[in-house]
């Protein structure tokens, strides 16, 4: 059976053990120290929501939120005396199986045509310092977005079909009046100008402001964060890592982000 399915499967266990005969099945979504569970029982410790889960469903929801792909386990126990089933390692219990979830693979985000490496300050500097400054946005924070999304290659041309350094879609350019996306200092500047935008519209949420870049106001909406599209927490990796990386160069301290999800192990 393909390794996939078994995430299915893990929450499919969990539902048989609760309310045999009723239609619905309740399970608990807990989340502790930034790491999210799925259980029988109201996990202590943990801030529980309880999820409704329909018998007659074709397959199970995947309802551990926007993680990405990833593996877990599931343990197998008993809890106030009652069997019970958790994807969170507990005392106790013993490991049942392993699963991997996988997220939406169709999805309106690319990962960037660029990697993490060392700053290149050289590329296109005095036009990031203008813009940066223009807009009010962290410079190394611009920089990273065009590191990440083109390696600043004036002529870059996504799979998406994102164009030019900052790698505007056709549409969002009209909108920034970038006239012509390959020309490097409007790209910068249309770029510089989105990102004060959804640095306004997220509050400073760096996580959502780069998702958003990625992959969409839309999608951020949609998931009210971040988006579990594998490519953008790939991209989100990748541009936290260059804006350290250009934080440092430009002689700048680190700045923390709240830390994205994850599953419990």
């Amino acid at each position: 059976m393909h390794k996939t399915l078994l995430g299915f499967i893990a929450i499919a266990a969990i539902t048989m053990t609760t309310q045999a005969v009723a239609q619905t099945r309740t399970v608990y979504r807990c989340v502790r120290d930034n790491t999210v569970s799925i259980s029988t029982f109201k996990e202590p410790k943990s801030k529980c929501e309880a999820k409704k889960i329909e018998d007659t469903a074709g397959k199970p929801e995947n309802i551990f939120g926007n993680l990405g792909v990833f593996t877990g386990n599931l343990y197998e126990g008993t809890f106030e005396g009652k069997p019970a089933l958790t994807t969170r390692k507990t005392p106790g219990f013993t490991l049942l199986t392993r699963f991997t979830v996988e997220t939406p693979k169709a999805s309106p985000a690319h990962e960037g045509l660029g990697s993490v490496g060392k700053a290149r300050l050289d590329a296109f500097d005095k036009q990031f310092q203008a813009s940066a400054k223009k807009h009010k946005i962290d410079e190394a924070l611009l920089r990273a977005v065009a590191h990440a999304e083109s390696s600043f290659n004036p002529n870059a041309l996504s799979p998406k079909g994102a164009q030019g350094v900052m790698q505007l879609m056709p549409g969002t350019a009209a909108e920034l009046k970038v006239f012509n996306p390959y020309d490097p200092a409007q790209s910068i500047d249309g770029g510089a100008k989105m990102l004060k935008q959804l640095n306004t519209k997220y509050r400073g949420d760096t996580n959502r402001v780069i998702a958003a870049y990625n992959a969409g106001p839309g999608a951020v909406a949609k998931y009210n964060g971040v988006p579990p599209y594998r490519e953008t927490l790939i991209y989100l990796d990748k541009v936290k890592a260059l804006t350290d990386n250009y934080r440092n160069a430009l002689g700048k301290k680190a700045y923390k982000t709240e830390p994205v999800l994850k599953a419990a192990q």
